[in-house]
């Protein structure tokens, strides 16, 4: 009977620590968050800027900048232009991607500028057609302000709360069972 509630509360205990306060899901969300309202909690970071004709939607990635453009008044995609993008004194072109409907930047030394944590000020270049026009907007970076990996685990305490309380069940358990073993075989009382 003890050696099966062990059993119980062993496998209990097991089952509930991948689900623990600071630990991480399988994208890097924090598993111990309150449930966000909108899919823009785990968000990559993004840009959305507008002028009288045009507007455009851009979400920096791991191994590009992806912006696509749209008429303002039509919502019409704009597959037919060149955009430029510049940040820092850096520029560089997009390329187009006519089944996404989107302008891909992978530039490494642009890729890297905007990977770092902070509000960075795109100047976008959009010439279509016999039109151009300069969209402005504010790409938000955000600090990455967790610890990954064991590092958090470590930090937390309740792990060893609960790793001293099963150390002290087991050895309880043991106990009463050597005792018991005891009485049974005839020998001292506990």
């Amino acid at each position: 009977m003890i050696r099966q509630f062990l059993i119980i509360l062993l496998v209990s205990l097991a089952c509930s620590t991948h689900a623990a306060p600071g630990a991480h899901g399988p994208n890097g969300e924090h598993l111990d968050a309150p449930a966000s309202t909108g899919s823009a909690a785990n968000a990559q970071p993004t840009i959305e800027a507008s002028t009288e004709a045009f507007e455009l939607v851009g979400t920096l990635a791991a191994d590009e900048l992806s912006v696509m453009v749209d008429r303002y008044v039509t919502n019409e995609p704009v597959l037919n232009g060149t955009l430029e993008v510049e940040f820092n004194g850096t520029r560089a072109q997009g390329k187009l991607h006519a089944d996404y409907g989107d302008y891909s930047f992978t530039d490494e030394k642009l890729l890297k500028a905007l990977r770092q944590p902070g509000n960075h000020a795109l100047v976008f270049t959009l010439i279509t057609g016999n039109e151009s026009d300069l969209i402005e907007g504010t790409l938000n970076v955000a600090p990455h302000g967790h610890a990954d990996g064991l590092g958090a685990l470590w930090q937390a305490r309740w792990p060893w709360i609960v790793l001293l309380a099963t150390l002290i069940l087991v050895a309880a358990a043991w106990g009463v069972r050597r005792c018991y073993l005891q009485k049974k075989n005839g020998g001292q009382t506990c």
